[in-house]
């Protein structure tokens, strides 16, 4: 069996200066790049929304961002647009050595419900494909880097651990959104307490 890096949403509109910016998050990237060439086997997630996303405070008139709504019969944390398919901020980061990527799995396509997970759909009704990719390549163990740490980062450990792969956080490459003070912290409990192994980027070896 072998080992994997997932990268987590690396894009232009999650870092500073984007349409849905994480405090700090451009120094995940320094991180990620360190962390590539230690890696056989790299993939990317990719947030990759339609324009009329319902996740979007913009598609719902009389709302703003960071409500929640309910959405599909779940709740649902309105977003300002952001990595919308084909734009400039969808993209991701170009310090990132792409040719390293095997893949790309992008995720939140469907207008109609968000997809937080790079596994699945919040209401798990599509998978993305990257269990079955992960699987056939003979992957036991992950280590996630990316952003945000309360909510793509969290939900993609968090479905890797019931999926049954053994994780690794790296928490040095995760920053989180924070739209209440101390989820950042919140999502790292949350995964220790699936058994995930949270450590810093230092500790990893090639």
């Amino acid at each position: 069996m072998s080992r994997a890096l997932v990268l987590v949403d690396l894009q232009y509109d999650f870092l500073p200066g984007g349409a849905l910016a994480v405090a700090r998050g451009d120094e995940t990237i320094a991180v990620a790049k360190r962390m590539i060439p230690r890696f056989h086997i790299v993939v990317a997630t990719q947030d990759w929304h339609p324009r009329d996303h319902k996740s979007f405070a913009a598609n719902h008139p009389g709302t703003k961002p960071g409500q929640v709504i309910e959405l599909g019969g779940m709740p649902q944390v309105l977003w300002p647009p952001h990595c919308v398919q084909g734009t400039p901020g969808a993209e991701l980061h170009k310090d990132l050595d792409a040719s390293r990527f095997q893949a790309v799995f992008r995720k939140g396509t469907d207008p109609e419900i968000d997809s937080y997970s790079g596994f699945f759909d919040n209401g798990k009704r599509k998978a993305t494909g990257l269990d079955t990719w992960l699987h056939e390549r003979r992957v036991d163990h992950l280590y996630v880097l990316g952003l945000a740490t309360d909510y793509c980062v969290k939900y993609t450990v968090l479905d890797a651990r019931t999926l049954g792969f053994e994780v690794t956080l790296i928490a040095d490459g995760c920053r989180a959104v924070e739209l209440a003070p101390g989820d950042g912290e919140r999502a790292f409990d949350e995964m220790r307490a699936a058994g995930t192994t949270i450590l810093d980027s230092g500790s990893i070896a090639a």
